[in-house]
């Protein structure tokens, strides 16, 4: 049996800095943390030739033959089938794809899938890679090979998990490192981060294509704002690193209005209402997870007024998701070929019809 788990991440500051069109210009960086929600992949060895891939999150199921003849782009399962034909070796396997997380709301979830495949494939297929060349290798596929408008920050988050400040270098390459806390302040950071569900699902490619586009420009209002996104990252890690975790809060804040100026699709009327009343019941700082526009919001608030923001939240309809860090990143959590004598790992089910408690 052979099981790949990633997680997806929330992240602080610095996003839309980790765009190549930013980040090849002035250098960029992120302060993100993976958290225990997970992608999975369940491998199983096949005998005909063919690959067949199960999404339970999209319902959706595809087999192929020949994976060099089909076209990735516009099918539902474009990512795990471009990750098998980069990996580039004939393979006949089936993989059950599920998420602890829906698509489209801003935790890296398409990332996490990128990460996520590419781990099942190359343990499979006894093609070690390092964490770096995990996320840089994903990041390629999504980037130049499916030509997705995304940065680098949610591979590198997918492969590495923990709390870390990541920084991307005009050269292209990548340094992720991670801010050391002590127990206790990551207790308290986890405790006074409150995670939310808008109850939109979105697709980000638009937002972040605007983005880019913004951040090409030498001048304007846009650039600008990523220029302070970028310097906030520098300070979100000085503030944890002291375990000055009000002052963390109040950079959250200092943030969202900043990232709230790079794009008009970032937030919405609702977000927006959604965001002052938690402030006015007591949160220090907060932002839409991911690109924007809907998703989950992320709040920093102290413990003795979480209830506060409960209630004035519960108006919108908005469901709060539980979570802890990840500090792990991709791994297998389950690798046995004796389950059915397979060399490379996998598993065979077998389906007994249920029986009524007559019989």
């Amino acid at each position: 049996m052979l099981i790949v788990r990633t997680p997806v991440r929330i992240s602080f500051g610095g996003g839309g800095t980790d765009l190549p069109a930013y980040f090849e210009r002035y250098g960029g960086a992120v302060v993100s943390a993976a958290i225990n929600k997970h992608f999975y992949t369940i491998l199983q060895t096949r005998v005909d030739g063919k690959v067949q891939v199960i999404s339970a999150d999209l319902r959706a199921v595809e087999s192929w033959e020949d994976i060099t003849k089909m076209h990735c782009q516009g099918t539902d399962l474009d990512i795990p089938l471009a990750v098998l034909q980069d990996v580039g070796r004939a393979v006949s396997v089936s993989m059950f794809l599920a998420s602890e997380i829906p698509p489209g709301t801003g935790l890296g979830s398409s990332a996490s899938v990128c990460v996520n495949v590419l781990k099942t494939l190359t343990s499979y297929l006894g093609l070690p890679m390092s964490k770096y060349e995990l996320a840089e290798r994903a990041f390629h596929i999504t980037r130049y090979v499916l030509n997705k408008p995304v940065g680098k920050q949610d591979e590198y988050a997918a492969a590495f998990g923990g709390l870390n400040y990541i920084a991307f270098h005009p050269d292209g390459s990548t340094t992720v490192e991670p801010i050391l806390l002590d127990e206790e302040t990551v207790r308290a950071l986890q405790r006074n981060l409150m995670l939310f569900f808008t109850g939109v699902s979105h697709n980000s490619w638009r937002i972040l294509k605007q983005q880019e586009q913004s951040a090409k420009k030498e001048h304007g209002t846009a650039v600008e704002m990523l220029h302070e996104i970028r310097g906030l990252a520098d300070s979100m890690r000085t503030a944890l690193q002291g375990g000055n975790l009000r002052q963390f809060g109040a950079l959250l804040h200092q943030g969202w209005m900043a990232k709230r100026q790079v794009s008009e699709e970032i937030s919405n009327q609702r977000i927006d209402q959604m965001y002052e009343v938690a402030r006015k019941a007591g949160a220090l700082g907060g932002k839409i997870t991911g690109a924007g526009g809907g998703g989950f919001l992320l709040v920093y608030c102290e413990e003795p007024y979480q209830e506060n923001v409960r209630r004035g939240l519960r108006d919108f309809g908005v469901r709060e998701m539980m979570f802890d860090f990840d500090f792990n990143g991709a791994q297998v959590i389950a690798n046995d070929p004796f389950i059915d004598g397979d060399d490379l790992g996998g598993t065979r089910w077998t389906f007994a019809p249920i029986r009524s408690a007559a019989s």
